[in-house]
């Protein structure tokens, strides 16, 4: 007899995740303690050395819990015990940037890639699923972020790969070891968090009115989004080369002949090589920086995030960072 579906499952999906490197690698699995990642890292402890893969574990203490020291240490006990090795617990310091979940996000993804580059990892393992996707998507379209936020999570970005995107949340979940003191993180339940409201809220109203399968059809909606917001990014950084003039100056004429989704994207490049935050950066920003090129009537210069200063002369769009 073979593992239980939901075992199965998971385990093909992380075999086929990681088929591409190579023997003696080094493979991180990022786990909160949550059945999601404690699955995944199960699923690596199974299918790393069977692929002649170092497998091993990170979690992070974030430090905004009472317990979260110790929730740290067990997380790290059982994942030595499911043969992991290294596992380590990374201590953070949560900021205030972009609020609470953005802030814990930052700091999470930065300790695991600091050390994934630390320990020599080819890649770091996330346990999102597709019902994460499906959320993402949501929350993208309530901030109208464009096409890029509805693409939602990449499988895979630098050093970071997700396994389990084409995978229910309840399928992973039940493939989670007996026996694991498993952690239900109460900020997922926590009504305040706008992903929680999602979860527990938006999604089911979706699915009792719309019918089963919305999830689903959010991460496929997700995947076509990608593709072509990918292909999108691709044209712009060829246009944004033909454009330039030299640092800092774009062709106008050029510009305006461009599609707009393909013009604002070179915007954005332009705009954040200058010295503006991405994150910083917003729609609205672009679409005034827009106008400097398909609507200019002697309009004065623009000033974008990073003292970045934006205007137009003879023909050429100059973005310079102010002293």
């Amino acid at each position: 007899m073979g593992p239980p579906a939901s075992v199965a499952a998971v385990r093909r999906a992380t075999r086929s995740a990681v088929d591409d490197l190579d023997p003696g690698d080094l493979v991180l699995v990022a786990c909160s303690g949550g059945p999601d990642s404690t699955a995944l890292a199960a699923a690596l402890a199974f299918e790393g050395p069977r692929a002649g893969l170092r497998a091993g574990a990170v979690t992070v203490d974030h430090g905004v819990q009472a317990g979260s020291a110790d929730r740290a240490r067990t997380v790290v006990h059982q994942l030595s015990e499911l043969g992991l090795d290294p596992v380590e617990a990374l201590t953070v310091d949560v900021g205030r940037a972009g609020g609470p979940e953005a802030a814990a996000r930052i700091a999470r993804y930065d300790a695991f890639e600091a050390a994934g580059q630390r320990l020599g990892a080819a890649a770091v393992l996330l346990g999102h699923t597709r019902d994460d996707q499906a959320e993402t998507v949501l929350l993208g379209l309530a901030r109208g972020s464009g096409a890029r936020s509805l693409s939602g999570m990449a499988p895979v970005r630098g050093i970071f790969r997700r396994p389990l995107l084409d995978l229910p949340r309840a399928t992973v979940a039940a493939a989670t070891p007996q026996g694991l003191d498993v952690w239900a993180d109460p900020h997922n339940e926590d009504p305040a968090f706008a992903r929680a409201r999602v979860r527990h809220r938006l999604l089911p109203a979706l699915e009792a009115e719309l019918g089963p399968g919305v999830a689903a059809a959010l991460a496929r909606t997700a995947t076509q989004l990608r593709a072509d917001a990918d292909a999108l990014d691709s044209w712009a950084a060829h246009e944004r080369s033909e454009a330039q003039r030299s640092p800092g100056e774009l062709d106008v004429p050029r510009l305006t002949r461009l599609p707009t989704a393909v013009r604002t994207r070179v915007l954005r490049l332009a705009a954040v090589d200058s010295g503006c935050a991405p994150s910083d950066l917003s729609a609205a920003h672009i679409e005034e920086l827009d106008r400097l090129v398909t609507d200019w009537r002697g309009q004065g210069p623009l000033h974008l995030p990073g003292r970045v200063r934006a205007s137009r002369s003879c023909g050429t769009l100059s973005l310079t960072t102010a002293d």
